[in-house]
């Protein structure tokens, strides 16, 4: 019995160790998206001025787009934004999802480090994003002329992750 009071927290710190390798060796960016295949999920937002309609399921049909979630309390998003300028001057149609942000934040953030987005829909309550199961901030998805999803990116889009994965799954989509 005196013996099982040592080995027991070992096993159980074992176990725990075990199970927290594991977890780390993961790759948070290949967690995959129930939504890989099946349409967007149908929403109309609002867009960050108030006006009645800036964003919709509707807009995503008829090219290859991106769909970005962002927010101007988002260090990351501030990363992000030179890089979405890039794409959006290359031709790719970005459409944003303001994720829980004050207005005259989100017009500042755009005013500072420009608006690569075709149309914004504001988010104030976040319900968009849960349909797009987005859990970190910025994600993006690349979204077929068809308003099917193909790919989710999350995190940062990097110029080698633009080049490697997203471009050329673009421009394969717009060939089909």
């Amino acid at each position: 019995m005196r013996r099982l009071v040592y080995i027991l927290p070992i096993l159980v710190l074992a176990v725990l160790g075990a199970y927290f390798a594991i977890g780390l060796g993961r790759d948070p960016q290949k967690l995959p998206s129930a939504l890989i295949g099946k349409p967007a999920p149908q929403f109309t937002l609002p867009s960050i001025d108030g006006q009645p309609l800036a964003f919709s399921t509707a807009d995503l049909k008829g090219e290859v787009s991106l769909v970005n979630v962002w927010a101007s309390w988002c260090p990351p998003c501030i990363a992000e934004a030179p890089m979405l300028l890039k794409i959006a001057r290359d031709g790719v149609p970005i459409f944003g999802i303001n994720y829980k942000d004050k207005p005259d934040d989100a017009k500042t953030f755009l005013a500072r480090y420009g608006n690569p987005f075709k149309a914004i829909g504001a988010d104030r309550d976040g319900k968009v994003a849960i349909d797009w199961g987005v859990y970190g901030y910025p994600e993006t998805f690349v979204v077929d002329r068809k308003g099917i999803v193909r790919e989710r990116h999350i995190s940062v889009i990097t110029e080698r992750d633009w080049q490697s994965k997203l471009l050329p799954l673009i421009q394969k989509l717009r060939r089909e």
